[in-house]
């Protein structure tokens, strides 16, 4: 690429003046973006460069020659060559401050946003061993058949006995499976042929200790006695079936092997039952802090009727209900609004209702029939808000909304929109669901101006 300060396979000595979500630092090079994995801002590294498209590069780091006072060994021996944490290599003290930091940058930046109204991140006093759920694929790794965890934007499997970031019944479960899977000798799913047997092992344990497990399989699972004998301390067992050549984890096939067809967790007072497919925050300290932000900062009154925008199993939607006169749920998935209408009868909570239908279908039709909302809750996934929500919210005049956010770009773009349209950014509330990892929740009160 000809007028580039750079070309692949240069070696350069340069500051690194930031750092992306994913754990790159950032320098530059007559100006021009080089993005180094394992960098920390205020160091000075020596790197290669790997790969040149007109507007960056990306970089490996070959030595790091002035250390930032804030990099630190990592305590995961698996960690940089598994993709699944970022921020091994840099106190936690500091990764809370990048994030936050994330936050507010990408509302000035993307959402024109230049007094942001943020609050201090709220972090974890121990931020390891929380994840109550582990999907690991198995396939063929270093040293044989193996469950792992993908490097880094690739498929090539990275063997892993014990992450420190799942919980202990996780790994537990996993390591159970792995014992089972080679000494039955259950071939591995081979995602380029199509051909092998074992495809995930899935692990989700509660707060009250019960663990569920489910094998993903294409075609039949083999060796069932064994695996029921491999698993004595799983509550609930599930063989999930997929032959779809996808890199999608589950089929559309569960069968119950034993016990319980689903558990109970207990979130900020109330029950949820959780099936396999289940959406639950997978960080159940963290998951009060982001729900309570979000009741709080809403404060629905008794007099008022709220909308909860993709609702999932309905945990927001119960714990509005405690307050508001009236909630009503939206979500696209059914077997997330059957456990929504379930886990509402079985709190006692009548005054929520649960819509199944996509949340750009369902909202407008709920303004043009008229149903007065005084105020509402949104949490999207990560592409953020469909146009025709947003345009709903506009059409609902709602006084306030709050948006639940795992992607600190797309809430910059909506809350942009929102702006444009009569609204006015109060709150802007950053959790850390995922510490050591590049992903950052964030809690957002609007109202109108």
């Amino acid at each position: 690429m000809k007028d580039l300060p750079i070309e692949k396979n240069e070696e350069f000595e340069l500051t690194i003046d930031g750092i992306t979500l994913e754990g790159s630092g950032v320098g530059r090079v007559d100006g021009f973006a080089l993005f180094v994995p394992g960098a920390l801002p205020g160091e000075t590294v020596r790197v290669r460069v790997i790969k040149v498209t007109p507007s960056y590069g990306v970089g490996k780091l070959l030595e790091v020659t002035v250390p930032s006072a804030y990099r630190m060994d990592p305590d995961c021996p698996y960690y940089a060559r598994c993709g699944g944490c970022a921020f091994g290599h840099v106190s936690y003290e500091q990764e809370l401050k990048i994030k936050e930091q994330q936050v507010a940058d990408a509302i000035t930046r993307l959402g024109g946003v230049q007094q942001v109204p943020l609050r201090p991140i709220l972090g974890m006093e121990e931020p390891r061993a929380y994840r109550n759920k582990g999907a690991f694929p198995y396939g063929q790794g270093e040293q044989g058949p193996c469950f792992g965890l993908y490097a880094p934007r690739s498929h090539r499997l990275i063997p892993v006995d014990h992450c420190l970031i799942e919980q202990a019944p996780v790994n537990q479960a996993i390591a159970a499976l792995s014992a089972w899977a080679k000494n039955c000798h259950i071939a591995p799913y081979d995602e380029t042929t199509g051909r092998g047997t074992l495809r995930h092992g899935v692990a989700r344990v509660t707060t009250a200790g019960e663990l569920m497990v489910v094998v993903v399989t294409a075609g039949d699972l083999p060796h069932k006695k064994e695996l029921m004998e491999a698993l004595p301390f799983a509550q609930s067992i599930y063989w999930n079936r997929n032959d779809v050549p996808t890199n999608v984890i589950f089929g559309d096939r569960f069968t119950l092997l034993y016990g319980k067809p689903a558990l109970e967790e207990t979130l900020m007072g109330l029950s949820f039952q959780v099936s396999p497919r289940s959406f639950l925050q997978v960080n159940p300290v963290q998951t009060q802090k982001l729900y309570g932000a979000a009741v709080t900062l809403l404060d629905p009154q008794p007099e008022e009727t709220v909308a909860d925008v993709y609702c999932g199993i309905g945990t927001i939607s119960l714990l509005l209900a405690q307050k508001a006169k009236q909630v009503i749920g939206i979500e696209i998935v059914p077997q997330a609004v059957e456990n929504a209408q379930a886990n509402a009868k079985r709190n006692g909570i009548c005054n929520a209702r649960f819509l199944c239908a996509p949340a750009e279908e369902a909202l407008p039709r709920l303004v043009g029939e008229g149903q007065h909302l005084d105020c509402l809750t949104i949490d999207p996934p990560r592409k953020g808000c469909d146009p025709k929500v947003l345009e709903a919210i506009i059409a609902a005049d709602v006084s306030r909304l709050v948006y639940v956010s795992c992607n600190p770009a797309t809430l910059a773009r909506d809350i942009k929109f929102l702006m444009a349209h009569g609204y006015r950014l109060q709150a802007v509330q950053p959790v850390d669901m995922f510490p050591r990892c590049g992903h950052v929740e964030s809690v957002v009160l609007m109202s109108r101006a």
